[in-house]
């Protein structure tokens, strides 16, 4: 028997689509499985015009043999089958599809243009030779008399000659490789891993798959057994159905209990707690798919490192195609689980990745809209689980407002809350907003490291007093959170460090003016002492009754300042300008301005301690703790 070539350019060819092209070996049964549903897919189609096929669609099956001793995988389906012919075309031309064949010729022929076939690309086939050293396929074709045989050992070529085969269908039988240092192929032979191998990828192909599996049970207790009898146990097979065949996502919602998503979040997703809540999603049109998606409750270890994979499982037709598919996810909901099924994407040769088109585009964006309409959802009717959704992944989403130069803070900003004045229960901008007094200017926010510190700042005093709501802002992103929104609902957001957080009349603004020029001399004086430490000193207009505060001037603020310290971030250089703002009706300064005026050295002191009393107010570090120490005790002599 001669043995053929194949006909492509090269051996090096067929070594590409088994070393390349495929990411991980194990990939190869959910190819030959997906091959296998592929015929059974076209034989299924037959015989509803067909009344010789003689099989209804719960007759079709995939069959999974393992021989130890033989070192032999065998996938085996009572499907379409193939002649000798076939076998030469698409076995011995790598990269052409019997199955993309058949479907463009269904999409010819009325209604046949929704056939889901996933065998495109016609290399599937060879990852077999990935884990195995000989490849047999027996075929019989349905309506043939009889059956070929067509075998390989790889880039050498390929035989054909007549067999034996009871009925329609095909065996896929693979030698498997002996073991290497690197790789251990036995594990194909493990009935065990080849159940998880289907579980994984195949778990929902139509059909189902049998394999008969090995069990252990105990011995049935003898009638006659003495009392000290121990019990014994026994090995038994049974054929075993390893997939579900029809996945959760694929039924109407009305036909699922919840008991049923959560089970299947936990299970699938390695959660020990149920989601919050869980979105279903049956789009038809230009592009026409399921989703499966869940809110987890809790974050996970490494959410906030770079080692955190987001994406949702990709099926098409039923076949994993991606486990973590980033591009269906954008950034801010990347704490989303779940999964897609559409036959509508555009695979690469491999299946394992997706060529970016424009329908997973259109998915990704109504996936978006829809878990937005969700979480405003849960903040309206079940605040206390949104709550919970906050303070999991809450700044998450005060970084997707941040990045990207804010483009998505309009899909965000409804779902923002904070800790505030008005009580001890978190706040979205809207409530703030429907709460502001009638005379109100802005939305006032205050940053800082704890709410209840914030609550005692020097500067709030004048705000609360006019009975106006200050955010509280407590997290490292929220001030560029602010900073990158700027308004919501036509009020401008507003620091409570800001000169102009509370509007002046022209009598005010004058009275102001004259103050700081009464004490210029003392103002001067602060610089000249404290030079480069603060970039200015100024007679306050955002204190009431504290006589000392720090604030900063330009966009850099004291709590940006201490991020980029504390993340060692690079701004150039740059750092906050300080401003030692001075309560010019308080008793300290009136004492400082004495003491400029008559004991210049004493003045130098009160400025050393004015300056230090504002960076422990701001939480700043002292300069020489010991020295401020020092100076203090000084000044009780």
């Amino acid at each position: 028997m001669a043995k053929k070539q194949f006909k492509t350019e090269s051996k090096r060819i067929l070594d590409l689509m088994i070393n390349s092209i495929y990411t991980h070996k194990e990939i190869f049964l959910r190819e030959l499985i997906s091959n296998a549903s592929d015929a059974l897919d076209k034989l299924a189609y037959k015989a509803l015009t067909d009344d010789g096929v003689g099989l209804n669609r719960g007759d079709f099956r995939i069959d999974l043999a393992i021989d130890k001793d033989a070192r032999t995988l065998t996938v085996s389906d009572n499907g379409i089958g193939m002649t000798a012919e076939e076998l030469e075309n698409n076995l011995g031309v790598i990269a052409r599809s019997g199955s993309l064949q058949f479907k463009e010729q269904m999409a010819k022929e009325e209604g046949g243009g929704d056939t889901d076939i996933i065998g495109q690309f016609g290399v599937g086939f060879y990852s077999a030779f990935m884990v195995a050293d000989q490849v047999t396929v027996i075929s019989r074709a349905y309506g043939a008399d009889g059956a070929c045989r067509w075998q390989s050992s790889g880039a050498d070529g390929y035989t054909i000659e007549p067999c034996e085969r009871a009925a329609a269908g095909t065996d896929i039988i693979l030698h498997i490789k002996p073991d290497g240092e690197e790789e251990q192929y036995s594990q194909y032979l493990d009935q065990n891993r080849i159940e998880r191998l289907v579980k994984k990828y195949s778990d929902y192909i139509r059909y189902p798959i049998h394999m008969e599996m090995t069990r252990e049970r105990m011995k049935e207790k003898p009638a006659d057994a003495p009392e000290d009898y121990k019990s014994e146990w026994e090995s038994y097979t049974e054929d075993t159905v390893l997939n579900s065949m029809v996945p959760l996502w694929q039924r109407p919602r009305k036909d699922v209990t919840q008991e049923e998503y959560d089970r299947f979040y936990e299970d699938k997703f390695g959660d020990f707690e149920a989601p919050l809540a869980t979105i279903t999603v049956d789009a038809e049109g230009t592009v026409s798919y399921k989703a499966l998606l869940f809110i987890p409750g809790r974050t996970p270890y490494d959410f906030y490192t770079r080692e955190y994979e987001k994406g949702l499982q990709l099926y098409s037709s039923g076949v994993l195609i991606m486990d973590k598919c980033p591009d269906l996810l954008p950034e801010h909901f990347r704490f989303v689980k779940g999964v897609v099924d559409t036959p509508d994407v555009s695979l690469n040769i491999s299946r394992e990745l997706l060529q970016h088109t424009r329908q997973l585009k259109v998915i990704s964006t109504n996936l978006e809209k829809k878990i937005k309409v969700e979480l405003v959802r849960l903040q309206k009717d079940e605040p206390e689980k949104y709550e919970t959704f906050w303070k999991a992944f809450g700044r998450q989403l005060k970084y997707g407002v941040v990045s990207d130069y804010g483009v998505h803070k309009d899909m965000l900003l409804d779902l923002l809350m904070f800790p505030s004045s008005h009580s001890d229960k978190l706040t979205s901008l809207a409530q703030y907003q429907e709460r502001m007094k009638e005379d109100q200017p802005f939305l006032y926010y205050a940053a800082g490291e704890d709410a209840g510190r914030l609550s005692k700042l020097p500067q709030a005093e004048r705000i609360l007093e006019k009975g106006y709501e200050i955010l509280y802002l407590t997290e490292d992103v929220d001030e560029f959170c602010m900073q990158t929104i700027r308004e919501f609902g036509g009020k401008e957001l507003k620091s409570i460090n800001d000169e102009d957080a509370l509007p002046e009349s022209e009598e005010e603004k004058k009275a102001a003016e004259e103050k700081s020029e009464e004490n210029k001399a003392v103002l001067d004086f602060l610089k000249e002492t404290l030079g480069d430490r603060i970039a200015d000193a100024r007679i306050s207009r955002i204190l009431k009754s504290h006589p000392v505060c720090m604030t900063a001037d330009g966009p850099l603020s004291l709590e940006m300042e201490k991020y980029f310290k504390r993340t060692g971030e690079s701004m150039a250089g740059m750092s906050a300008r300080r401003v030692l703002e001075l309560n010019a009706d308080s008793e300290a300064f009136a004492a400082l301005k004495r003491a400029v005026e008559s004991d210049r050295e004493l003045a130098k002191k009160y400025a050393e301690l004015l300056y230090c009393q504002a960076l422990l107010i701001a939480d700043l570090p002292l300069e020489d703790p010991a020295a401020y120490t020092d100076l203090v005790c000084s000044l009780m002599k």
